[in-house]
C-alpha cells in the first residue's frame, strides 16, 4: 500500500464524507430519527432540569453512544444487503447481533435517564 502525504483538502474531504453518513442515517433509518427526537427531548429536560456537568456528561455520552452503534448497525445492514440479497443465515445473524448493540445503547441510555432523572422529577 503506498503512503500517502498529509494534505489538509484530503482531511477537509473527509469530514465531507462523515457529514454526508450522518445526513444518510437521518434521511434513510427511521430509528435514527426517533433517537434525535428522544435526545432533544433529553437535552431540553437536561437545561430545564439545570443537571450537573458530571450529569451532562453522562447524558451526552448515552446520546452519542445510541448514535454510534446506529450508525454501525445500519452500515453493517447496508454492507450485507449487498453482499448477498438472498436469504443468508450467517448474514441474518450479523444483522441481529448490530441490531443488538443499538438495543444495549438505548437499555443505557435509558437507566442513564432514570438514574438522573427520576430523583429530580419525583
Amino acid at each position: 500500500m503506498k503512503e500517502e502525504k498529509f494534505s489538509f483538502k484530503a482531511r477537509i474531504r473527509s469530514f465531507k464524507y462523515a457529514w454526508n453518513g450522518l445526513k444518510l442515517l437521518f434521511v434513510f433509518e427511521h430509528n435514527a430519527r426517533i433517537h434525535a427526537v428522544a435526545a432533544l427531548l433529553v437535552l431540553v429536560l437536561s437545561r430545564v432540569l439545570k443537571i450537573s456537568s458530571v450529569e451532562w456528561l453522562a447524558v451526552l455520552g448515552a446520546i452519542a453512544m445510541v448514535f454510534v452503534a446506529e450508525l454501525v448497525n445500519s452500515s453493517i445492514e447496508k454492507l450485507a444487503d449487498v453482499v448477498s440479497q438472498e436469504q443468508n443465515k450467517n448474514i441474518a445473524r450479523i444483522k441481529d447481533m448490530a441490531a443488538a448493540a443499538v438495543l444495549v445503547a438505548a437499555i443505557f441510555a435509558v437507566i442513564v435517564f432514570g438514574v438522573i432523572f427520576f430523583p429530580k422529577m419525583f
